[in-house]
């Protein structure tokens, strides 16, 4: 039976990587945590006392290619949006995310590891209801041909997603996602991407350091350069999803809402959250006991 219990991990779960834009190798491990503790990451290689970043929208600095979480102190942690999405997919409330090193490792591109990792060792529910924002009114926001929205929907999250690319293999795409419904497995395993000639651009910007055919899909034109090719045939739209879902974690509860966007990305998640949460006439927190909703639509990936 489904839960809407809050819920962490069971026991603590260890990652090693390198980051996919510094290139560093970095170790992560993810520890139970307290109910209403929500997710936080820990600097394990800085000052303790100035180490704790809290997954939050507000703590998002330079959401460029990644979204980074940054401090009052300064310290930050990159390319989260994965691990959040894990954790969004496996109804994850409280978790501490301990790493030594600035970014999440990239593994392979997509939150398999992450997910496959926590069904594994397991999952423990806690004596609390989760809380639900529960969307009241329609919000948007546009950036000349891009814009994405949130509107009311009933105990479900759908996001539908347009990605636009000139390329022909890429071209234009689009998907709509119902958290209840969809096949999780197609999102989750779903890699990042990039154009073969913006290589040389994200690269002169310091990123992409770690990059290789083992962690993201490059495309030439119309031909995928990775030897196993694409995963799904909707694989880079599913991608795009699967930040969505992550950054929408950042909002710190699970949302009940309908996104729908064209060409979105980490800064416009952000920048719809920000004003959508910054206006309390949009939004209401829920508390949805099991008893209430056991058999309600929301519950399956929980």
């Amino acid at each position: 039976m489904s839960s809407n219990l809050q819920k962490t991990i069971r026991e603590p779960i260890e990652f090693k990587g390198v980051g996919l834009h510094n290139g560093i190798d970095a170790n992560l491990c993810l520890k139970p945590a307290e109910a209403n503790s929500g997710i936080k990451f820990r600097r394990t290689d800085v000052d303790f006392d100035k180490s704790i970043i809290e997954a939050n929208y507000e703590n998002v600095n330079s959401p460029i290619l990644c979204t980074k979480i940054k401090n009052q102190h300064g310290f930050s942690v990159s390319t989260i949006e994965h691990l959040m999405a894990a954790f969004y997919i496996e109804g994850i409330d409280n978790v501490l995310v301990e790493i030594d090193a600035p970014e999440v490792p990239i593994l392979d591109g997509s939150a398999f590891d992450f997910v496959e990792a926590i069904r594994s060792f397991g999952t423990q529910e806690q004596n609390h209801p989760k809380k639900f924002i529960e969307v009241l009114k329609k919000v948007e926001v546009k950036d000349g041909e891009k814009y994405i929205s949130i509107e009311p929907s009933e105990k479900d999250l759908i996001i539908d997603f347009e990605i636009v690319y000139k390329n022909p293999l890429i071209r234009t795409r689009r998907k709509e996602f119902k958290l209840s419904k969809s096949d999780l497995n197609s999102i989750y395993n779903s890699r990042t991407f990039c154009l073969y000639e913006d290589i040389d651009k994200i690269v002169s910007l310091g990123l992409a350091k770690g990059g290789s055919l083992q962690n993201a899909i490059v495309v030439n034109d119309n031909k995928i350069l990775n030897d196993d090719g694409l995963r799904y045939r909707d694989e880079f739209v599913s991608h795009k999803i699967l930040d969505c879902l992550g950054d929408l974690m950042l909002a710190g509860h699970r949302i009940f809402g309908h996104i729908k966007t064209s060409q979105g990305g980490h800064q416009l998640t952000n920048v719809l959250l920000r004003k959508f949460l910054s206006d309390k006439t949009n939004w209401e927190i829920e508390n949805f006991q099991e008893k209430e909703t056991k058999d309600g639509p929301y519950l399956r990936p929980f």
